[in-house]
């Protein structure tokens, strides 16, 4: 008995650190992990530990794992926006703060997730840095603005690796990202199970060794659906309507100056591809959009491109992953026309599904509340453990949250407030018509009102300024009787007849009150040579309470500097007929 007893022991003795062993959690990438307060931490330490994307392209790559587990796990992919890295949703708590609320590395890892965090090619170590571009793969190594074969197809090539690594679980792979990031997240839901190639073919999506891949969840937050229409609109879209690829680009339309040219400078720090290469050259254009009209056949070429391969428009009318929308009202760059046209486009949210998130933030004017960034934060962790973890409830198809806009900035937001579909959030409808011609003149406006309310650095939401200064504008009014709150996108129908070329319909939308006007929301329409007869267009849209004395103030213009670039024609704008149509959270609004 002594001598089995001992045999017993020894091979226990064996046994058990062989299990030990088999317990072990892998190694991402070939990367050492270490504990970092409850999680694993697994990063890229060095140029040299940079993997190797489909083409060679060297990306600066790092993991975060559950403490605990051998894998694989479900898995979610953090991207940061323009001109950030891999370190942008790498936390040193729990929570994080600001954006990061419950929306970081250590967050999702501590959740059972395995958590991707890299810089995009041509950005930080991944060939965006002077010092960075040892490899002579850096030589292919610029970005291509989120174009569907080359920065989707990085992180594709990545999730597929750590498939066959058994770090990550095929069948519960997630991507984030907020602005850039949600652009190509956006992409990366329709997509799907695909992957794009450089000649533009698709190609079923699988790993290196062979096993079939797809996105099984998607959050996308202050990114784009068409970057054409996003940064030069032409106001064609109507969200009573299924957005169709080419719209944003007949015409070419209204150049958001100030934007465009602050992303533009982020860019230009990092390495741009040389002139020969059309889909990724970012300074032809913009030097083209800089000068004005007319535009080239190359421009309306590059912006088509940026319509189809740079983004999600590119692949409507396929069936997305999961998504979960979350655009800001207040979003000049990327306004809630964006979460929209993804949103029509799925059959009003029932393909994919689709489920929107809309409030008071993004860049510019928003102001990214304590309060809505908390709500939104969570409801994106519940939404990816429903389709990730196959735990609790997903938002249900089509289903819309909103919270308002509220003045001075340090009022909470409003909400929030929630629906069954778009079309229930704002069953209701506040009305103003003028039916006598007014012009519209391409010198006309208030510049005071257009400095104040071009907000691309940030500051001030809420500012106000003395109304009705402005000269050679349309301007139409209704004193509030007794308050409502506008959610959605206010829309214009006028009859116009047009003298010039290069014209623009610029718009704004006030709250009056004791003679100080507040921007609410704008847009910008662009009108074709000598253009006449009905016009219908929306402005970006908000979700704002118009108290009882107020007065609701709608302003066509011909220019409204810097926010949209001034034209280089000499027009006018006969307008008759208008109507515009506010749409409302009470169903007989007054």
């Amino acid at each position: 008995m002594r001598r089995l007893a001992a045999a017993f022991a020894a091979c226990a003795a064996v046994l058990i650190p062989a299990a030990a062993a088999a317990a072990a959690p892998p190694a991402p990438f070939g990367h050492a992990c270490t504990d970092q307060n409850g999680v694993l931490f697994c990063p890229t330490t060095g140029l040299d530990d940079r993997v190797a994307s489909w083409d060679g392209v060297p990306i600066d790559v790092d993991v975060t794992m559950p403490e605990t587990g051998d894998g694989p796990f479900p898995t979610i992919v953090m991207v940061h926006g323009l001109g950030g890295s891999k370190t942008a949703f790498e936390a040193s708590d729990d929570n994080g703060s600001g954006q990061a609320f419950h929306y970081n590395n250590r967050f999702y890892a501590k959740r059972g997730y395995a958590v991707v965090t890299l810089s995009q090619r041509g950005y930080g170590n991944s060939c965006g840095k002077p010092d960075s571009r040892t490899s002579p793969n850096c030589d292919a190594g610029w970005q291509h603005l989120d174009d569907q074969a080359y920065e989707a197809r990085d992180i594709q090539y990545l999730l597929g690796q750590l498939v066959d690594q058994h770090v990550s679980q095929a069948g519960a792979l997630g991507v984030t990202g907020i602005s850039y990031g949600g652009g190509i997240t956006n992409i990366l839901a329709y997509l799907k199970d695909r992957v794009r190639q450089p000649d533009g073919t698709l190609v079923k999506w699988t790993s290196p060794n062979g096993t079939p891949l797809q996105i099984n969840a998607a959050w996308g937050r202050w990114g784009w659906a068409d970057l054409a229409y996003a940064l030069v609109p032409n106001g064609r879209f109507l969200d009573s309507k299924k957005w169709k690829i080419g719209q944003s680009t007949s015409p070419v339309g209204v150049f958001k100056q100030s934007f465009v040219s602050g992303l533009y400078l982020v860019s230009s720090q990092y390495f741009l591809a040389p002139q020969g290469d059309p889909n990724a050259d970012l300074t032809t254009p913009y030097q083209q959009l800089s000068a004005g009209e007319p535009y080239s056949t190359q421009l309306a070429a590059f912006l088509g491109l940026s319509a189809n391969r740079k983004s999600a428009a590119g692949l409507f009318g396929s069936t997305p992953a999961p998504l979960l929308l979350e655009n800001g009202w207040t979003d000049d760059l990327f306004p809630a026309n964006q979460a929209l046209m993804i949103y029509g486009d799925t059959n009003q949210g029932r393909k994919g599904p689709v489920s929107l998130q809309l409030g008071d933030l993004g860049h510019g004017r928003g102001a990214n509340k304590p309060l809505q960034e908390q709500f939104f934060n969570d409801q994106g962790a519940g939404f990816f453990d429903a389709y990730l973890k196959k735990q609790g409830t997903p938002p249900a198809a089509g289903s819309v949250n909103v919270f308002t806009q509220t003045c001075p900035n340090t009022i909470p937001a409003g909400g929030p407030f929630k629906a069954a579909s778009w079309a229930k959030i704002h069953p209701g409808v506040f009305k103003l018509a003028g039916s006598k011609s007014k012009s519209v003149s391409s010198a006309g406006g208030d510049p005071n009102a257009a400095k104040l309310f071009d907000k691309v650095l940030g500051g001030d939401p809420c500012p106000t300024t003395a109304a009705g200064k402005g000269h050679g504008t349309a301007v139409y009014t209704s004193k509030v009787k007794k308050g409502f709150t506008m959610i959605g996108l206010p829309l214009v129908k006028a009859t116009i007849a047009t003298k010039g070329k290069f014209g623009q319909l610029d718009a704004r939308l006030y709250d009056v009150f004791k003679g100080q006007e507040r921007l609410i929301t704008r847009s910008a329409y662009r009108l074709t040579t000598n253009q006449k007869g009905t016009v219908t267009f929306q402005l970006n849209g908000n979700a704002w309470k118009f108290a009882k004395g107020h007065t609701v103030e709608l302003e066509l213009l011909g220019q409204d500097p810097n926010a949209f670039r001034k034209s280089n024609g000499k027009f006018t704008v006969k307008v008759s007929k208008l109507s515009l149509s506010l749409p409302t959270r009470e169903r007989k609004p007054r």
